[in-house]
């Protein structure tokens, strides 16, 4: 979309954000809750261009909130049906000719649309070739012309042309917080609220922590086929511990102290377990051993060890290892588990499937997993579990007692440039085109978390997936976005349904489910 920026306008629309919206501030507007009146008579020092004529609020002193939007031009969208190959968005050239012609065939005006990569990725050229019918103004029609090519044999889909993410069409409702670390005194603190397994929502999570701010952090597993629901899928970290493993070289914000400097890693993680003179691979930590999601797992995962986002990754032969911060019994199923207590003591082995002793940990595995656990992991016998943590020069990254670390992807700002890699990410997945398409190249909500050249922190949400209102970013929109504000370094959260933030526990946007999402973890901005 071109960048033409606007203060925000409340929009008539029944959703969570509606008590917010009724306090909307006017362009420019002031206010500080915390008494800091020299500084809220004074203008914000290196307000980033792009956002100076937005609605304004300090929140704290140090602590900046921008509202506004970004768009295209007025009438550039429309309502449109696109016909499917196989369930997929997306076809080559000639598989999309073809599709076109027998939709033509059928009677219907059909016309094929290539989509190249965005500007600033690491593939160039065109993605794939769509095919659609007809432009309308209404949904209600688009509907009507899908149903009639339904009925004709075609799997079509309505859909809203201001989500394709083509420069100048589209709309994004976009909150910006700029926390400055030389002036706030709280801190960024990174909480999976009451265990690493199951979800919560921000606002909960903010309201118990008293936090001033909220958003939500990294991906998680959403339903129990993919893993444990609510855990971490990719690297996480709270307090010094870690409680997920990595998804091999994706980007993570690590945040060490008060955590208002994050730094940007692409990390990955080596956990080995020792019995004496034996020791074996732990392939995860507090996720179904056998269940990768997001891939980027360690040792003979299928059907790849490098990152899928939205995969789930298999292996027959794991041991995962479970800490006393998960919440639940562990999961049950095939293979054994070893019961540890806080000095690494074999308590028991049993069945997988119960407690995790306070101050202890568990370790499950299946196949030979299972096997060097019966062989090795002898009641009363002591087992070490050593882990390090490495980023992409392979130098290892220690935890301080108060650090976390949260995931996401894709990297999208380096050196103030945007550096948006699809297939390091996993966001491209090979032989589906689609994928990339709909999740990444088409507009979203996102949640961003970046770092400007002043030092500040920057923590973005753009509303997405709601025709009219808001259809969100693209990944490399995004990164442009972040760059426009200053950024130096950048990163996507988890996005979708799950984009949601909150001040003083109550929700300012507009979840794309209609109410707020449960989430695997948050960042609290506390005070």
């Amino acid at each position: 979309m071109a960048l033409v920026r606007r203060p925000f306008r409340a929009a008539a629309k029944v959703s969570v954000v509606a008590a917010a919206a009724a306090g909307l501030l006017a362009p420019g507007v002031v206010v500080d809750r915390y008494g800091d009146t020299a500084a809220a008579a004074a203008p914000t020092a290196a307000v980033p261009g792009p956002i100076a004529d937005w609605q304004h609020e300090r929140l704290a002193s140090g602590v900046d909130l921008y509202q506004g939007s970004v768009s295209g031009r007025p009438g550039a969208d429309h309502w449109t049906v696109t016909v499917r190959a196989n369930g997929a968005h997306l076809a080559a050239e000639r598989d999309a000719q073809a599709l076109a012609e027998r939709v033509r065939g059928a009677g219907f005006g059909a016309r094929a649309e290539a989509v190249a990569w965005p500007r600033g990725s690491d593939r160039h050229g065109v993605i794939g070739v769509r095919v659609r019918v007809g432009e309308y103004a209404a949904r209600a029609d688009a509907d009507a012309g899908r149903k009639a090519l339904a009925a004709a044999g075609f799997d079509a889909v309505s859909e809203w042309t201001g989500a394709d993410g083509v420069p100048g069409t589209g709309v994004a409702r976009v909150k910006v917080a700029i926390v400055d670390p030389k002036r706030y005194r709280g801190a960024l603190k990174g909480t999976y609220g009451k265990g690493v397994a199951g979800r919560e929502t921000v606002s909960d999570m903010a309201s118990g922590g008293g936090a001033l701010l909220g958003v939500n952090a990294g991906f998680f597993v959403m339903e129990g086929k993919d893993g444990v629901p609510g855990a971490a899928a990719g690297i996480a970290a709270y307090d010094g511990e870690l409680q997920s493993a990595a998804t091999d070289g994706r980007i993570a914000a690590v945040l060490r102290g008060d955590g208002l400097r994050p730094e940007f890693r692409k990390l990955s993680t080596e956990l080995r377990v020792r019995a004496g003179a034996a020791s074996a691979v732990v392939d995860g930590v507090n996720r179904v051993p056998g269940l990768v999601r997001n891939c980027g797992g360690v040792g003979g995962d299928a059907p790849t060890q490098r990152p899928q986002h939205d995969v789930t990754c298999t292996d027959p032969d794991e041991i995962v290892r479970f800490t006393d911060e998960l919440g639940a019994d562990t999961p049950a199923g095939d293979g054994v588990e070893a019961v540890l207590d806080a000095r690494g003591r074999v308590q028991e082995v049993r069945a997988r499937g119960g407690a995790v002793p306070e101050g202890g940990s568990v370790l499950a595995g299946i196949g030979t997993g299972a096997t060097w656990l019966r062989t090795h992991a002898k009641q009363g016998s002591a087992v070490q579990v050593r882990q390090r943590i490495l980023d992409e020069r392979g130098r290892e990254l220690k935890l301080g007692p108060q650090d976390d670390i949260v995931n996401g992807g894709p990297e999208l700002v380096r050196d103030g440039k945007v550096a948006v890699n699809h297939a390091a990410d996993g966001i491209e997945h090979p032989g589906d085109p689609s994928f990339a398409y709909t999740w990444g190249i088409k507009r979203n909500p996102r949640m961003l978390l970046g770092v400007d050249r002043q030092g500040r922190m920057l923590l973005v949400g753009a509303d997405g997936r709601q025709p009219g209102y808001s259809d969100g970013l693209g990944l490399n929109e995004g990164a442009e976005l972040m760059k426009s504000l200053g950024a130096v370094r950048a990163m996507a959260l988890d996005g979708g349904g799950s984009v949601t933030m909150a001040v003083n526990g109550k929700v300012i946007n507009s979840p794309s489910d209609g109410t707020e999402r449960a989430v695997g973890d948050a960042l609290l901005l506390t005070r």
